[in-house]
């Protein structure tokens, strides 16, 4: 699918450095392939594709908050579809169903694409949330490989991790190039309100619950981080409009105890014995939009001093798990943007060498393991997977400054450094300078073993590359 739409701006020029590598291949690979209409469609698409912000798709089951989490990350909620969904940034709402533009309107405060039995959707929306990234809603069941195929990067929602989303995330490694580069892909632990019972303290019980799951072996080495989100929750509290903050101050006016045993299910909520005057139709909307424990919960922050739109919001936002799936977005991925890129320009390319073998393209298919092997950049995924897989250890006072070097918190200088407020020029070398000697030690520590002085080799090539950009900056 090539995006973005007509009325577009054009797009940026290629990346530098390993982009340039990468693109200087697909130029290549549409000479060699030039008498293939079939190649070159596809390799246009890919050299589109690279100049594109980061492709996020939002996989998972069925039913387990897919299109909720993106309404919470772009700020507005959209009904689903049904189809594959495409939402990228834009000045105006409008929408695609191929060529042809279909409505946009707007029902009981949700935003509604008129595509009935399509199969993708293109939907142009006014966001900040969308400038760095292209999000892809998928419906449950759509196959793996073409997630990770159209996508740069996943997040894979589930309610709990069962065998088939262990299978599903392990397929996304199968192919030789994701082995090579592992993709960014961050577990989702939506419907996290659900943990628990909807218990006041369900939030608390899934976070909890995500960072076991980050230290198991199982599934460490298939995603980068773990987050719980409460979708519903998220939404909410980015959309919440004036009225419903109205009504859940009404409710809030009550004692604890005198609304309790009406927050026991859905049905108690809009029964007819309610202790305030509060319309059966209003408390089914609040239902509908935040569920029974967001319900419980906002009623509970409006007593404790969130008594404003603005600070429920906040606390909201904040509470749901948005704020941590956000950063492990920027983290993970868009400031991955160009290895990423590449990444999905080299499955790409390795399609067509696959599908349409011949005498000129051996030295693409050459070129391609070349950069696979050498790219320092996929050097550094290919460490931190393994930091994080336990595939390799290192001592203990080594391994998190390893992954941290190599970009696992933030891949900006001081955040690799471990420098938490902004330093100068000069304070930035020293301390790379001083990293940089340290680790040319390990390489050549007897204590350590042969795959462990490799990875202090990948650090090593990580500082010095540190050094080559703070002499390009002055």
């Amino acid at each position: 699918m090539t995006l973005p739409p007509p009325d577009s701006p054009t797009p940026p020029a290629p990346p530098d450095s390993l982009g340039d590598e990468v693109w200087s291949l697909l130029e290549e690979a549409l000479v060699v392939y030039r008498d293939s209409p079939r190649a070159v469609a596809w390799l246009r698409g890919h050299r589109q594709r690279f100049t594109e912000p980061v492709r996020v798709a939002v996989a998972g089951g069925p039913r387990s908050g897919k299109s909720t989490v993106v309404s919470a990350l772009i700020g507005e909620e959209f009904a689903p579809t049904g189809a594959t969904t495409w939402y990228y940034d834009g000045q105006q709402p409008r929408a695609w169903v191929g060529h042809y533009e279909v409505p946009v309107v707007r029902r009981d405060g949700r935003a509604f694409v008129d595509a009935p039995d399509a199969e993708r959707v293109v939907v142009q929306w006014p966001s900040r949330s969308l400038r760095d990234l292209t999000l892809v809603d998928t419906p449950g069941g759509t196959p793996v490989e073409q997630v990770y195929g159209e996508a740069d990067a996943v997040l894979y929602l589930t309610r709990h991790l069962h065998t088939d989303d262990v299978r599903f995330l392990r397929t996304a490694h199968d192919h030789p190039v994701a082995r090579a580069a592992p993709v960014n892909t961050v577990l989702v632990l939506a419907r996290a309100d659900e943990i628990g019972g909807g218990r006041i303290d369900a939030l608390s019980s899934a976070k909890q619950i995500a960072r076991r799951y980050r230290r198991e072996a199982a599934v460490k080495p298939l995603c980068q981080n773990v987050v719980a989100v409460a979708g519903l929750l998220a939404v909410a509290g980015r959309t919440i409009r004036a009225d419903e903050f109205a009504a859940l101050s009404a409710l809030a006016s009550l004692a604890r105890t005198e609304l309790e045993d009406h927050l026991l299910s859905a049905d108690r909520f809009v029964g007819d014995d309610f202790p305030v005057r509060l319309d059966p139709a209003v408390r089914r909307g609040l239902v509908e939009r935040f569920g029974v424990f967001g319900v419980r919960l906002t009623t509970t922050l409006i007593r404790q001093g969130f008594d404003t739109q603005v600070k429920l919001t906040g606390q909201l936002v904040q509470r749901s798990g948005l704020g941590e799936l956000r950063d492990s977005i920027g983290v993970y991925f868009t400031e991955r943007r160009e290895v990423l890129k590449a990444r999905s320009a080299l499955l790409g390319l390795d399609v067509v060498l696959r599908a349409e073998p011949r005498p000129g393209s051996a030295p693409l298919a050459a070129a391609l393991e070349r950069v696979l092997a050498t790219a320092h950049d996929f050097r550094e995924l290919r460490l931190l997977a393994a930091l994080q897989g336990g595939r390799t250890r290192l001592p203990d006072d080594l391994e998190p400054e390893a992954s941290r070097l190599v970009g696992g918190l933030g891949t900006d200088l001081p955040t690799r450094l471990g420098m938490e407020y902004e330093p100068t020029a000069p304070e930035l070398r020293h301390a790379v300078l001083d990293t940089l000697n340290r680790w040319r030690d390990h390489t050549a520590d007897p204590t350590l073993d042969h795959a462990q002085r490799q990875a202090a080799a990948v650090v090593v090539r990580t500082c010095e590359a540190m050094l080559t950009r703070l002499a390009t900056q002055t």
